[in-house]
């Protein structure tokens, strides 16, 4: 059974990534939740500390899907930064989190709606993005690539580029005309 933490979090999450965190207010979060505004106070101090929790807790689902999902498609590092366009198209088109759907990303949202660069939520996001990134350009490396911070950055881009688009446009295949770019990027990054 699921922990009263848990459901507010898993609540918080779904409202602020599908409604926004300005507009989710705590009544709806524990009306939604079925939590006391009590047991809410007991485990967070305000509504910033349970955003934090909520960006920790799609920070760890979006990590393990993503690195899940690219290591299940290849074993070659190569592959896998392929399969990293494969598993984004799924995620747009609604197949990657059951009960959530796809509403753009939750982490360029919170840097979207908490601009200040010192903000505990931006710094969140912010450091996100740098985990993916370091992940992107491990496996640059291990696939060879000469230089592979430059080539991790180029298909964060693609990536992020991709995410972007899918929301505002409505086009989940986006996804794969990224992927297309980052063949030719690997194929100029790594030598043959």
């Amino acid at each position: 059974m699921q922990s009263r933490r848990d459901q507010l979090i898993d609540t918080a999450l779904r409202l602020f990534y599908t409604q926004g965190y300005h507009a989710t207010g705590i009544d709806k979060i524990l009306a939604e939740s079925g939590v006391a505004k009590m047991t809410l106070y007991k485990h967070f101090r305000s509504k910033d500390e349970l955003i934090l929790a909520a960006l920790q807790r799609r920070h760890e689902q979006f990590r393990d899907w993503l690195m899940g999902a690219m290591e299940q498609a290849s074993p070659h590092p190569r592959g896998r930064l392929l399969a990293m366009f494969d598993a984004l198209e799924d995620w747009f088109r609604g197949g990657a989190f059951p009960g959530l759907g796809f509403a753009g990303c939750a982490f360029i949202k919170a840097a979207s709606e908490f601009g200040d660069k010192e903000n505990p939520i931006n710094r969140a996001a912010a450091e996100h993005k740098r985990l993916v990134l370091a992940y992107i350009e491990q496996l640059c490396a291990q696939a060879g690539a000469r230089e592979p911070r430059v080539l991790a950055e180029q298909l964060a881009l693609l990536k992020e580029g991709a995410i972007v688009t899918a929301q505002v446009r409505a086009m989940p295949e986006a996804a794969q005309t990224a992927k297309q770019v980052a063949e030719a990027l690997l194929d100029a990054a790594v030598p043959a």
